[in-house]
């Protein structure tokens, strides 16, 4: 290795400083917005919750280190667009490249940065992440299981309250009193059941935040007596009780205490990648004896002598046809209530079997699902601390090539190459998960789209390719389509030789000529042969003629002063001189485009077209070259403009 290839130079520190800067601002953006993505999912849980400022400090601090490793490929994308955007917006790009510097030199140094900050990813994947996701999850899980603030609608029933809806139809926020109060409590089964009306009252909790205390004024109390020693009666009694004031103590936990950590430990992202590794083994040997009890069980039940072999079985079934009567005969000769019974028993046998198969189905998905996902996360670790590289030789080749810095174009792209991978990762992941997909496809899917994209983007870079000339797309749309050009002709700020006149004037007589006699021998409305048009089309070398001297005349007397004549020089129009004999101009392309019949009817009739227009066109041409004779001649022969 060269010395001079280990050697930091003061570009290498120049472009670390740019990325730096850039990549910590971008990092930060990017973490927000993925938490605040984040966010939206788990917002009902957060809400109404009454959580202290610690709790809430945790959530955010767990779900910010479960999302830094989806932040640093975004941020790497965005920081190296805008910084070789900002290069070649500046120019230092290319004065860079005419150092003789390559793109490849200049990328160097944040490579090393981007393979560590690789590195970084794969460190926080498999050492931080597995226990931010364990604590997050038990955090949340225990904000789940927290009683909620009591805050109770108007007009429905709150259910916020553990074995009680309470229904208010209107509240003072100024003196917290509740109007139109019903509360239907369920402490036990349906001989438990009580209904308070209410006219008024109010609420709040205990000291303790244990219990909610409700006054309650002008009511009634409906409630079914238990029926304990009333077993043989069909009737339940109930007592009816009017107060003009009523205390009722509810029970309401209004603390926060964290859940069992064992409820989330098992889940595979919570696990590193030795865990997972270790534990696939004995998931995969659980899972296989599961499904060899599913079999047994399955084989005792439907066959009745499982000691049997093969041909004593066959033996059996054969001598058990030989003696036993037809099914239908001996079900005819039960009596009626006989059927229904033997009816019932045997849906009801159905049923059971039904049941326990759809139980033990979505057992086995289950277990399987597991495994999956241990698999999963497991790949996940590599792929995604890949992206960080795949990202950064995506952003910063096309940076070099769009050379647009700043926040507004970069912005864009990066969101849409995102936009790109999450759709591919996110659908591989479901797909793996799923088991339609084969886990290592579906978890790879991403970077299998993504790495040509980056080596493609790279080589254009590094060669200097107009990848993103968007004018050479649009004359190539232009083209494709059929739209026409506008000719723009401005008098010119210097003149230094006057147009020919005369010699315009001829040129453009015999463009006049040559348009009439073309147009006698040509029927441009004449739909073509299409036979010929595919296989046969030549140049029509007689408007390449025309339009060549055309062109001649407009550039010549694009030099006037006099602005009649300008004005009438846009008049003419752009003439496309083989767009009306064949589509393309090489004959293959032709014959291909004619075997293949859709592609080769849109062209076919995209040729028509342009002959329509052509027709126009010339006609367009004899009528302005009408109106600029007789100014070209008049100043030809030294006479005055014409008014």
């Amino acid at each position: 290795m060269h010395p001079d290839m280990l050697r930091i130079k003061k570009l290498d520190i120049f472009i670390t400083k740019q990325f730096g800067m850039l990549f910590m601002g971008t990092f930060f953006i990017c973490q927000f917005v993925l938490m605040m993505q984040f966010l939206w999912r788990y917002v009902d849980e957060l809400i109404g919750k009454g959580l202290s400022l610690d709790v809430l400090a945790q959530f955010f601090w767990y779900m910010g280190l479960m999302l830094l490793p989806q932040a640093l490929p975004l941020a790497i994308l965005l920081s190296s667009l805008i910084v070789f955007g900002n290069l070649g917006e500046s120019s230092e790009l290319t004065a860079i490249k005419a150092a003789g510097i390559s793109l490849m030199q200049a990328f160097r140094p944040l490579i090393v940065i981007v393979l560590l900050i690789s590195g970084v990813s794969y460190f926080f994947q498999d050492v931080v992440y597995p226990k931010s996701n364990l604590s997050f999850y038990q955090l949340l899980i225990s904000m789940k299981q927290k009683s909620p603030e009591l805050e109770i609608p108007e007009g429905i029933f709150y259910d916020g309250i553990p074995g009680s809806n309470i229904y208010v139809q209107k509240k003072d926020l100024n003196t917290g009193m509740l109007y139109g109060i019903m509360i239907y409590r369920q402490t036990g089964s349906y001989e438990d059941q009580a209904i308070i009306l209410a006219d008024s009252g109010m609420m709040q909790t205990t000291a303790e935040k244990k219990h909610l205390l409700l006054k309650l004024y002008s009511g009634e109390w409906f409630e079914n007596m238990r029926s304990q020693d009333l077993a043989n009666s069909a009737a339940v009694p109930y007592r009816r009780e009017t107060f003009s004031v009523k205390h009722i103590v509810l029970d309401f936990d209004s603390g926060f205490n964290l859940t069992d950590m064992a409820e989330v430990a098992g889940d595979a992202r919570a696990k590193s990648l030795s865990r997972i590794i270790h534990d696939l083994d004995s998931l995969k040997e659980f899972n296989d004896s599961v499904g060899r009890s599913y079999y047994k069980d399955a084989k005792a039940y439907y066959f009745r002598q499982p000691d049997l072999q093969k041909k004593d079985s066959l033996k059996l079934v054969k001598a058990l046809a030989a003696n036993a009567k037809p099914f239908d005969s001996v079900y005819a000769q039960q009596p009626a209530l006989a059927k229904q019974t033997a009816v019932k028993g045997a849906l009801t046998r159905v049923q059971q079997v039904m049941t326990d198969m759809e139980m033990k189905m979505e057992y086995a998905k289950y277990l399987h699902r597991n495994y999956r996902h241990h698999k999963i996360e497991a790949i996940k670790k590599f792929t995604l601390s890949l992206s960080c590289l795949i990202f950064f030789f995506i952003g910063a080749p096309l940076g070099a090539i769009i050379r647009k810095g700043g926040l507004g174009v970069p912005v864009v792209v990066s969101v849409m190459v995102f936009i790109v991978y999450y759709i591919f990762d996110n659908s591989g992941m479901r797909m793996a998960r799923d088991g339609q997909w084969e886990v290592w496809f579906g978890q790879t899917i991403s970077t299998i789209v993504l790495t040509p994209i980056a080596v493609f983007f790279t080589y254009k870079a590094n060669k200097d390719s107009t990848v993103f000339n968007i004018d050479l797309y649009k004359n190539i749309a232009m083209r494709v389509l059929g739209l026409r050009q506008k000719r723009y002709i401005n008098r010119k700020e210097v003149i230094i030789e006057d147009p020919k006149y005369k010699m315009d004037t001829i040129m453009l007589q015999n463009i006049s000529k040559e348009i009439e006699a073309y147009s006698e021998n040509h029927n441009l409305l004449h739909w073509p042969n299409p036979i010929k048009v595919f296989f046969h089309a030549g140049d029509d070398q007689e408007i390449e003629r025309i339009n060549h001297t055309l062109e001649v005349v407009i550039e010549d007397l694009s030099y006037t002063r006099d602005r009649k004549i300008l004005a009438e020089l846009n008049h003419y129009p752009i003439i496309a001189t083989t767009a009306h004999t064949r589509p393309f101009h090489k004959k293959w392309l032709n014959i291909v485009t004619g075997l293949f019949l859709p592609l080769g009817a849109f062209f076919y009739f995209r040729m028509i077209r342009y002959r329509f227009r052509l027709y126009r066109d010339l006609r367009t041409i004899r009528q302005t070259s009408d109106r600029i004779i007789p100014r070209t001649t008049a100043l030809s022969e030294g006479q005055p403009k014409l008014a």
